[in-house]
């Protein structure tokens, strides 16, 4: 059968996918994309058996086929070629496959279509309905930190927590957690999951640029998600996430209110002197001003900077990883960042100080200890 298909169209639903192609595989079909072509429509499929995503995209044919297509070789050979019509020939017994362009013929070896693992389907699911700018949202603040140490695995995703209308999007690495709060889920589920940081990092690369309806649907084992022509199927995490509301300290009662671009801009210039192994930073706040300070002794490199602000509460020194911080700053997106301090062991609290209407952020970083707190 055959069927013609631009090439840039087919290029950028495929770069989509390519997230999911395993470079070492736990069976080898997986390093192939499913392709099936029916109704004038391709659905792509790609698949590391945990994730699993299907984008559609019109091509020119009456006929229908499937066939699993080396990923690899056909993403290079797209690269390299000019924006045209292409047309993929595909022998439906020997799983062939030949592309013919402007500028040649390029043969591949398929593999059978039947041995690619089918993404799961959406069974007994609870539905939800969110804008697709709150879920860019919730990878924005909260993605960043997800936990990559496989010996926690309840911090290796996102834990979702569904309850009277309002959704909390939360991730932790057990050293900063931010929480996003959205008030206004259509849906009347309370419930909670727990969604792998991969799904996310995938769904962050296929969102279209325009708000969109995005439909959620998870049951006991995976969630679904569905818009425009794509779907995606992720198994959750079966395990038990941190009770982080108890984290979350009260009674702060020395507050900071200062500029973030001017913080974060301070934080990269003293981050430089820091020691390399623990990336300490030291805040020491009094009278409205904000001494930033960062050494390494091994090396005999120090520096200094003062930052005016609107601080309220007695004399403060408290140490952070500056790395986390300016990770933390990085993905706020205000003017004016609010800090919550109670004690220099305890966790610090930072939110964006501007109103933000249905949304609501929280992050919060744990503090290193510096020696004059001996």
């Amino acid at each position: 059968m055959k069927f013609i298909v631009s090439s840039a169209a087919l290029l950028k639903q495929l770069n989509s996918l390519k997230g999911l192609v395993p470079s070492n595989p736990v069976i080898p079909i997986l390093e192939n994309f499913l392709f099936e072509i029916s109704d004038g429509l391709l659905r792509v499929t790609a698949s590391d058996l945990q994730n699993a995503m299907t984008l559609e995209t019109a091509v020119e044919t009456d006929e229908k086929a499937n066939v699993a297509v080396p990923a690899r070789m056909l993403l290079d050979t797209l690269r390299n070629l000019p924006e045209q019509p292409i047309t993929f020939t595909i022998d439906t017994e020997s799983h062939g496959i030949e592309i013919l362009s402007d500028n040649g013929r390029y043969t591949l070896a398929g593999e059978d279509a039947g041995d690619f693992p089918r993404p799961a389907e959406p069974k007994n699911t609870t539905n939800l309905m969110f804008s697709s700018d709150v879920i860019s949202s919730a990878i924005a603040y909260a993605l960043f930190a997800v936990s990559s140490d496989e010996m926690k695995p309840a911090m290796n995703g996102i834990f979702v927590n569904l309850a009277d209308g309002k959704t909390n999007f939360v991730a932790t690495d057990s050293h900063r957690l931010v929480r996003y709060s959205y008030e206004g889920t259509e849906g009347n589920s309370n419930s909670s999951i727990i969604i792998p940081g991969k799904a996310f990092e995938q769904l962050k690369n296929a969102l279209p640029s325009s708000p969109q309806e995005i439909q959620l649907e998870f049951n006991d084992t995976n969630v679904f998600f569905s818009f425009a022509n794509i779907k995606m199927v992720s198994r959750l995490i079966d395990e038990r996430f941190p009770d982080y509301e108890n984290v979350i300290p009260t009674n702060n009662d020395k507050n900071l209110n200062i500029d973030r671009s001017q913080l974060l801009s301070s934080l990269k210039r003293i981050s430089i002197y820091a020691n390399k192994t623990s990336q300490q930073i030291r805040f020491k706040l009094e009278n409205n001003n904000l001494l930033i300070s960062a050494e390494d002794v091994d090396f005999s490199n120090e520096a200094k900077e003062n930052l005016p602000c609107d601080y309220d509460g007695e004399t403060l020194e408290i140490g952070f990883n500056g790395k986390f911080l300016m990770e933390m700053l990085s993905n706020l997106n205000c003017d004016t960042v609010h800090f919550e301090f109670s004690e220099p062991n305890r966790a610090a609290l930072m939110y964006p100080s501007e109103a933000t209407g249905d949304e609501n952020i929280l992050m919060l970083v744990m503090p290193v200890m510096l020696n004059n707190y001996y």
